[in-house]
C-alpha cells in the first residue's frame, strides 16, 4: 500500500537533523497537518532543543534532539536519514522491518558496487549487501520504482543538476556520450555544516576555486546514471568550484552533437522531455542561482555554442532543496501518494 489517504498523518523521524539538510527537512515537513515529526536525532546536539540548533524553527518544532535509537522509530511511516556519507549504512539495517519507508540522503547506497564506493568516497562499505536495493531517487527519471520503494538513495547535489542537464540529450541520442565536460559551481552550504578552516567566510569571500578534479564521490554516480540511460559506456569531467555564496549550484556542460542536431531540435527534445515535469522549468533564457533559492525547481536551458557546434546545456538549483531535502520529500510524496507539489514550491 503506497498511499496515505486517511485522516491521520504521516509519522516521520529524521536522523541527523541537527546539519543543513535535516534543518531544511524540518522546516519543509513542519508547517504540514499532513505530517507529523515524531523524533529527531543529532549525536553531538543531543539533549538540546531543536530551536537551540536552528533558531528559525522556533516556535515551531517543539522537539529535543536525541540520541539514535532504533527502538524509538518503531511503526513510523518514513524515515529520512541526513547523516554524512559512511554512517547510514550502520543506521539503516536497524531500521529495516521496524519502519515503513527509509529515504537516505547520503552516499552509502547511491553506488552500485563496494569497490566504487571505496575507491571514491576512501572508507569501507560496511553494508555490501544493501547495494542494489535501494532505488535511485531521481523522480525525473525514477518515478514509477519510487512509488513502490521501501528503501530511496536520494540523489547527491552535484549528480541533480548534472543528470537534469543531461538526460534528455542522453535520452533522445542527441550527443556522443564520449568527453562530457560538466562544470558545476556550489556554495558552501554543500560541504555540510560541520566547520573547517577552508570554508570559513574568510577564506571563501571573494575567492573562487576547483577542488577533487577527477576524485570527487560524484562522479561515478553521474556516470552510473548515465550509463544506465545511454546503455552505452559514458566518459565525462567533471569539475567542481566552491563559490562565495551560501547555497546553490550552477552547472554547465557540453557535449560534442551528433551531426545535423539543430538547436531547434535540441530545444524542443527538452521542451517534450520536461513538459509534464512538475519541478524542472526549461527555458530559452539563460538561468541564474536566485531564480530557485529555496525552492525545488530545477532551471534548464540550452544552447548550441556557434563556433564549435557543441551542446551547451545549463542548470541551477538549491543544493539543499532540489538537491536534497527537497527532493526527498518529492520522493516520500511519490511513495506515499501525495501530490509531488505537496510541502514544496
Amino acid at each position: 500500500m503506497n498511499t496515505k489517504l486517511s485522516g491521520t498523518p504521516l509519522r516521520v523521524g529524521i536522523v541527523g537533523a541537527s546539519g543543513y539538510s535535516g534543518g531544511e527537512l524540518l522546516r519543509l515537513l513542519a508547517p504540514a497537518s499532513s505530517v507529523q515529526i515524531v523524533h529527531v536525532t543529532a549525536h553531538t546536539q543531543a539533549g538540546k532543543p531543536v530551536e537551540d540548533v536552528h533558531p528559525f524553527l522556533a516556535g515551531v518544532v517543539p522537539l529535543t534532539f536525541r540520541t539514535f535509537q532504533p527502538e524509538d522509530f518503531a511503526g513510523l511511516d518514513c524515515v529520512f536519514i541526513a547523516l554524512p556519507s559512511g554512517e547510514a549504512m550502520e543506521i539503516i539495517p536497524q531500521l529495516q522491518g521496524k519502519v515503513g519507508r527509509i529515504i537516505d540522503l547520503g552516499g552509502d547506497l547511491r553506488l552500485p558496487t563496494a569497490e566504487m564506493y571505496e575507491r571514491y568516497y576512501k572508507k569501507p562499505h560496511t553494508a555490501p549487501d544493501l547495494l542494489g536495493t535501494a532505488v535511485y531517487g531521481l523522480p525525473e527519471l525514477m518515478r514509477e520504482q519510487i512509488r513502490s520503494a521501501t528503501l530511496v538513495a536520494n540523489p547527491g547535489c552535484y549528480p541533480t543538476s548534472a543528470l537534469l542537464a543531461l538526460l534528455p540529450a542522453v535520452t533522445a541520442g542527441l550527443i556522443d556520450t564520449r568527453g562530457i565536460v560538466i562544470n558545476s559551481l556550489s556554495g558552501v552550504s554543500g560541504a555540510g555544516r560541520s566547520g573547517s578552516l577552508e570554508l570559513s567566510f574568510s577564506e571563501v569571500n571573494e575567492s573562487i576555486r576547483a577542488y577533487k578534479i577527477g576524485t570527487h564521490q560524484h562522479i561515478p554516480e553521474i556516470r552510473t546514471m548515465l550509463e544506465r540511460v545511454a546503455d552505452t559506456p559514458v566518459t565525462l569531467s567533471f569539475i567542481p568550484h566552491l563559490i562565495p555564496i551560501t547555497r546553490g549550484i550552477y552547472t554547465t556542460v557540453h557535449a560534442d552533437l551528433k551531426h545535423h542536431v539543430t538547436a531547434e531540435a535540441v530545444a524542443d527534445t527538452y521542451a517534450t522531455h520536461y513538459r509534464l515535469e512538475p519541478f524542472v522549468r526549461f527555458m530559452t533564457r539563460i538561468p541564474e542561482i536566485r531564480s530557485v533559492l529555496h525552492t525545488n525547481f530545477c532551471d534548464v536551458a540550452t544552447f548550441v555554442e556557434p563556433h564549435t557546434g557543441k551542446l551547451v546545456a545549463i542548470s541551477v538549483i538549491d543544493n539543499l532543496v532540489k538537491g536534497a531535502a527537497g527532493q526527498a520529500i518529492q520522493n516520500m510524496n511519490i511513495m506515499f501518494g501525495f501530490p509531488e507539489h505537496h510541502l514544496l514550491k
